[in-house]
């Protein structure tokens, strides 16, 4: 026997009684089996999200594990570590070990990672995607499993609980400090054209330019990847044009990016900053150790990772009546990578 969210007691003889399944079928669905069909298992879950079934102790029952689970599409060395780093941090001070998964793209986990979540029971998930599908979200919620996404790559649904930066005001401050140095000729790489970080960084940029008076040609605008490898070959690109069109400078839309984009200019025979300045986004551990030290925009990416975990927590224990969703400031912090043109 369990609470719903009006505070009457909700039998599992009544949920039976509503979806027409077997009682051992309404435990197979509450403790994540998957011997259950998907109809089954969706009608079942839309009644206990619907009677507001939430389990006593808010979600912390003695049997749950006492787990955070943190989801991801990929792993980078260090892009990733500082996300985990903040996700941890929060955990231990709250007596949670945290569960590492990597699972599916860019833009969502895996059909079998809700499988796997729906056996492990953790507390609360901190997922790095882009959205979460309904089907994920309502089993989730059934199973009074918190859950929010860290987006830096996204604009998720407004009923989704989320933490982000804000890309915008950061793809403007980069573009503003190269205009204030005296460039006019700024290209900027940004991310994948289907990423909504990419558009908002991108905006920001032209939004500058715009505001400055300042042209953009469309061959200084490339989307890439947000790795080493695709700032590379853009900057390539950029770096071969004509001298009277050819970019001083360049807008990175990652700090990974910004270091491709390094190595392009080197192989093309130029100087940073004497020839080409360069800045990155997100201000990675490596950024000041690169030569010359990259001039970035500071994504706050441990703190994203601190404040989603302690949502995630928060969430495990209560129901808002509207759905959290936090942007964090970016800042710039200039270095050596960004210089005057040369006259």
């Amino acid at each position: 026997m369990k609470t719903d969210a009006a505070g009457e007691r909700v039998t599992l003889a009544e949920i039976a009684e509503e979806t027409g399944a077997s009682l051992s079928t309404i435990s197979k669905v509450l403790n994540g089996r998957t011997d259950v069909s998907k109809a089954t298992r969706e009608r079942v879950e839309r009644v206990l999200r619907d009677r507001g079934y939430v389990r006593r102790g808010a979600g912390r029952s003695e049997s749950r594990p006492e787990l955070l689970e943190l989801v991801f599409h990929g792993l980078d060395p260090i892009w990733s570590m500082e996300l985990i780093g903040g996700v941890e941090a929060v955990a231990k001070e709250h007596g949670l070990s945290v569960v590492l998964t990597v699972s599916g793209d860019r833009h969502a986990p895996d059909p079998d990672w809700i499988e796997g979540v729906m056996r492990r029971r953790p507390v609360g998930v901190v997922l790095v995607f882009s959205e979460l599908s309904p089907e994920y979200r309502e089993r989730l919620r059934a199973r009074a499993i918190s859950f929010v996404i860290v987006d830096p790559a996204g604009d998720p649904s407004p009923d989704v609980p989320s933490v982000g930066s804000a890309n915008w005001s950061g793809g403007l401050a980069a573009t503003r400090h190269l205009i204030e140095l005296g460039h006019r000729r700024i290209a900027t790489i940004t991310g994948p054209e289907d990423m909504m970080c990419s558009l908002a960084r991108l905006d920001g940029y032209r939004s500058a330019m715009n505001s400055a008076g300042l042209p953009i040609d469309p061959d200084w605008v490339r989307f890439g990847t947000f790795e080493v490898a695709g700032g590379r070959d853009r900057a390539r690109g950029m770096l071969a044009l004509p001298a009277d069109r050819r970019p001083t400078a360049i807008f990175a839309g990652s700090d990974l990016q910004a270091l491709g984009t390094l190595d392009a200019a080197r192989d093309a025979g130029l100087s940073v900053p004497g020839d080409l300045s360069i800045v990155g986004y997100d201000d990675i551990t490596l950024a000041p150790w690169v030569s010359p030290p990259l001039t970035t925009v500071h994504q706050p990416l441990r703190r994203m990772g601190e404040e989603a975990a302690r949502l995630a927590i928060r969430l495990s224990g209560e129901q808002p009546e509207t759905t959290p969703r936090m942007d964090l400031a970016t800042n710039l912090v200039v270095r050596e990578s960004t210089a005057p043109p040369r006259s």
